[in-house]
């Protein structure tokens, strides 16, 4: 069984994904984490991540590069948006990205094309979304959390251009599959939200949770 969850930053797949990978009992995957880790790669390496050579080359990031703390950071989420947008990037990691989704047992993936390009073939796909306005607000008590130093606006103003850049890409662009299961989330409590998908996952596959 494969569960697709896709949706821009900040929507809450991520928290959804873990919690569905829980329930289930499957190995979750976040995709966001590989174009991150590209991303910090491409900074480390002093080159442009609007160049296609360049983020190419950053996709041989080491597996430790998973494990940098500053992938968390705002500004590799940005990096991250702009090296996604290459094909040759999107092509280097689909194979991972595949053998995870394909393992013996199933999995969960969260990121941005699950549903329409890594497992279109996914017995449950989730599109989880939120207005700009509340991302950004989750996204800045999460980085005041961790004392970063950022305002509210400049994350609006961020999440509203990486969403731009996401939806418009020419390859692969953040979009629902046909059959998704689109969860709106703003006005949702975490644990309303994982409720919501567990019930979307289980009228996809045809069953019946016990709560």
């Amino acid at each position: 069984m494969i569960i697709a969850v896709d949706g821009p930053t900040a929507s809450g797949k991520g928290t959804i994904a873990r919690a569905l990978a829980a329930h289930f009992a499957l190995p979750h995957l976040d995709t966001g984490l590989l174009y991150r880790a590209v991303g910090r790669q491409v900074f480390l390496d002093g080159g442009d991540p609007d160049d296609g050579g360049d983020a190419l080359a950053g996709c041989a990031f080491p597996d430790s590069r998973l494990q940098d703390p500053h992938l968390r950071d705002e500004s590799t989420g940005g990096l991250a948006s702009r090296v996604s947008i290459h094909a040759g990037v999107r092509q280097a990691l689909f194979d991972r990205q595949r053998a995870f989704a394909v393992q013996q047992g199933g999995a969960v993936l969260d990121g941005r094309d699950i549903g329409t390009v890594i497992a279109p073939e996914a017995e449950a796909k989730l599109f989880v979304t939120a207005s700009v306005q509340t991302r950004a607000h989750r996204r800045f008590l999460e980085m005041r959390e961790r004392g970063v130093q950022i305002t509210l606006l400049e994350i609006e103003d961020d999440l509203r251009r990486r969403d731009e850049r996401d939806r418009n890409r020419a390859v692969a662009p953040l979009i629902p599959a046909p059959d998704a299961m689109v969860i709106d989330t703003s006005a949702l409590e975490r644990d309303e939200a994982i409720k919501a998908a567990i019930r979307a996952v289980e009228d996809a596959l045809g069953t019946t949770g016990d709560g």
